[in-house]
């Protein structure tokens, strides 16, 4: 019986499905992987990352593997890509870790959603970047699993949309129909529970590093190194409606609180950025 996610509507479900379902890639990244394969029979690991580190969903498909298949000698966690393909070895990595199912073929009837999807991705892009640059300019030591976790910060949201698109469809219409509604109310409507909290249990089935786990969990919003994530992700979500939306000027006196400057040079600091 083939299983239908649009008719779930427990969080149990979901968590189930996505634990065991084949996670979905772009066709970009299956396209420039098998590119690299032809040019270099035996990649290095540093141009696999590049590749797959474009890609929030080859990304965690990569590390929910990295920990399905750990190693006894593996004594700390891995957040890194290139970290993750050394660790398991680059050629194992691309023979084991599929480029299937491809994003636009599950979309295919479903051109909008697509639409919607790719703009979730860049804006996960925009999120890692302005999230790794911040960690740098703190000197912090773990600048690049920052800038995954931004990249991963909406991975759920992203999951929903190559699964449910319709429904995903609904929630950001309803939302764009009224700014104000909560929008932890509007996806309880409609699919019957929140996207944090199916991404929390989702997570932490996966067994995701703690590392990674801390940085994507805004319970620990007063920790600086989530606090950068949040703003990133707040800053990548706000930006996207324009440089004229009114939520960026908390943006900016929080990112200046964060980096220690004022908000007119945050800003200064963002836009320089493009």
């Amino acid at each position: 019986m083939t299983i239908q996610p649009e008719n779930f509507r427990k969080l149990t479900e979901w968590a189930r499905f996505l634990g065991e379902v084949e996670i979905p890639v772009l066709r970009k990244t299956a396209h420039d992987l098998a590119v690299l394969k032809e040019l270099e029979p035996s990649p290095s690991a540093r141009n696999v990352a590049r590749i797959i580190r474009r890609d929030p969903l080859m990304t965690v498909k990569l590390l929910r593997h990295l920990q399905q298949h750990k190693h006894k000698r593996q004594q700390q966690e891995i957040v890194q890509v290139e970290q993750a393909l050394i660790m398991l070895g680059v050629e194992n990595t691309l023979d084991q870790v599929t480029t299937e199912p491809l994003v636009e073929h599950l979309l295919q009837q479903h051109p909008v959603a697509q639409v919607h999807l790719l703009r979730r991705i860049y804006r996960a892009h925009i999120a890692s970047n302005y999230a790794f640059e911040w960690a740098i300019r703190l000197y912090d030591t773990h600048f690049e699993e920052i800038g995954i976790a931004a990249l991963l910060h909406d991975i759920t949201e992203i999951l929903l949309c190559c699964f449910v698109p319709d429904k995903m469809l609904e929630i950001d219409t309803l939302q764009q129909q009224d700014s104000t509604l909560d929008s932890s109310t509007v996806q309880e409507t409609v699919l019957g529970f929140t996207v944090y909290d199916l991404q929390a249990t989702l997570i932490e089935a996966w067994t995701l590093p703690k590392l990674l786990i801390m940085l994507m969990d805004k319970k620990h919003i007063a920790h600086s190194r989530v606090r950068n994530v949040a703003l990133a992700v707040n800053l990548a979500r706000h930006s996207a409606h324009g440089w004229d939306d009114a939520a960026l000027s908390d943006d900016y006196a929080a990112i200046g609180e964060l980096l220690c400057i004022t908000p007119d040079d945050a800003r200064t600091l963002v836009h320089a950025r493009g």
